[in-house]
């Protein structure tokens, strides 16, 4: 079957992208897949002839988002008949027997595995309807080209799907088992970045540090990212309690690369909600980690996920998850209400906290996170920060805008010949609960 567009001109492909990092590199790929097959980008969807959306189905909000969105990109369907609109992702591996009845102008659903295929199931939609969703225990993309996005950090794959099955998580569903990318596809990638100026590398994967190929661990795939020339700074996300192991622990030690963040998801301070949802860890256990990565790791910064108002969760179990905030003092959170997802292990249980009562949950556990990293940034003051810059800062001002090795985002005066990629010292002057706010040494 022909995989390049049966036009005259290169076909016009816009693409959008909802969800976490390892959605945005799955977009990178896709990108790449079909630039392999002629087409080229737009960033107009009223230019393309086709229109493709990356999903995400963790949460019902962020399905219910992108319904809405299909249905108004449906109006560049109707100006242009020949257009063609496909569904990507993780929703369209969860929802995939009911999304063409819900959106029947889709002519394209294709999941986490089908990339490979993309360009013959393009040429399939311009006739019939072209659905894709089976998993593959055995893809990952290995050798693929991605189109990253221009800049100084880049996200790369290093480890696909989840073998958790925490009860209220969909991943193992939509992405499928664990299987690691071969090191050799890894580092060739990692490679061709630092000599396009790549400063910043974040390595991707469900449970990231749960990556093994062979011999090689994740400890020791960190080492050989570690050794390529011209890569500064090497994060992680996101890694799982349970494989957070001594050789991880150890890369992290002993390679000036690896910085010091770890984002590290705790999900609930109480062990009843733990046992819940299966997470496979105390909370005696997950303390004894944060000491054991904070001893070892000086200056580390901790972030974490904090899912409120799972089913059971009393007054006294959310308590607890306030009282381990209190305790860990994360620097950062990523907080959610608990949304019963359909094929998961606590889909059946349905919902035993209501919405305002998980809303006033999760804006308690906003409020104190806001109050624990307003004081975690104070401890900043007046010292000295190695300040990777991003680019101008938002608020303008003749102000740049960058990371920390801690990923604390800080915002410095511009100055002469300073660019994106260059590295800064600066001294923290003033704090907010988001930034750090520098002075040039």
């Amino acid at each position: 079957m022909n995989t390049t567009p049966n036009t005259a001109s290169p076909a016009r492909v816009y693409l959008e992208t909802y969800g976490c990092q390892m959605n945005v590199a799955d977009s990178e790929l896709v990108g790449g897949i079909l630039r392999g097959a002629g087409y080229v980008h737009t960033d107009s969807p009223a230019e393309a002839d086709v229109i493709l959306v990356n999903t995400c189905a963790i949460r019902e909000h962020a399905e219910d988002r992108v319904l809405r969105r299909l249905s108004e990109l449906a109006h560049f369907k109707r100006a242009r008949p020949a257009t063609r609109i496909g569904l990507l992702g993780c929703m369209a591996q969860h929802n995939r027997a009911s999304l063409l009845g819900r959106a029947p102008w889709l002519d394209l659903v294709a999941g986490p595995d089908s990339y490979r295929r993309l360009p013959e199931l393009l040429d399939h939609a311009r006739f019939d309807a072209a659905v894709d969703v089976r998993l593959d225990r055995g893809e990952t993309y290995a050798g693929l080209n991605s189109d990253h996005a221009a800049g100084i950090r880049a996200y790369v794959t290093a480890m696909r799907g989840c073998d958790r099955f925490c009860t209220f998580c969909v991943v193992p569903y939509v992405r499928g088992r664990e299987r690691s990318v071969p090191p050799a596809s890894i580092l060739a990638e990692v490679r061709e970045l630092a000599a396009r100026g790549v400063k910043e590398i974040v390595l991707l994967g469900q449970t990231v540090n749960a990556y093994r190929e062979g011999e090689v661990e994740f400890g020791g795939l960190l080492r050989m990212v570690a050794a390529i020339e011209g890569i500064e700074r090497i994060r992680f996300t996101s890694p799982h309690p349970c494989n957070m192991t001594d050789p991880v622990i150890d890369a992290m030690v002993s390679e000036p690369k690896v910085q010091p963040y770890l984002h590290l998801p705790l999900q609930s301070g109480s062990n009843s909600m733990l046992a819940a949802m299966q997470r496979g860890y105390t909370v005696e256990q997950y303390l004894a980690l944060v000491d054991r990565v904070r001893a070892s790791i000086p200056k580390l910064a901790l972030s974490t996920d904090i899912i409120v108002g799972f089913y059971g969760e009393t007054e006294a179990d959310f308590e607890a998850t306030l009282s381990l905030m209190r305790t860990v003092r994360y620097d950062s959170a990523f907080s959610f209400k608990y949304s019963v997802r359909e094929h998961t292990r606590a889909h059946p249980l349905g919902d035993s906290v209501s919405e305002d009562e998980k809303a006033r949950r999760l804006a308690a556990v906003i409020e104190l996170q806001q109050a624990i990293a307003l004081e975690r940034n104070r401890e900043s003051l007046g010292h000295e920060v190695a300040v990777l810059i991003e680019g101008p800062a938002r608020r303008g001002g003749g102000m740049m805008a960058g990371k920390t090795p801690q990923f604390k985002t800080a915002i410095v005066p511009a100055r002469p010949g300073v660019e994106p990629g260059d590295t800064v010292v600066a001294r923290v002057e003033a704090v907010t609960a988001q930034s750090l706010i520098c002075a040039r040494v």
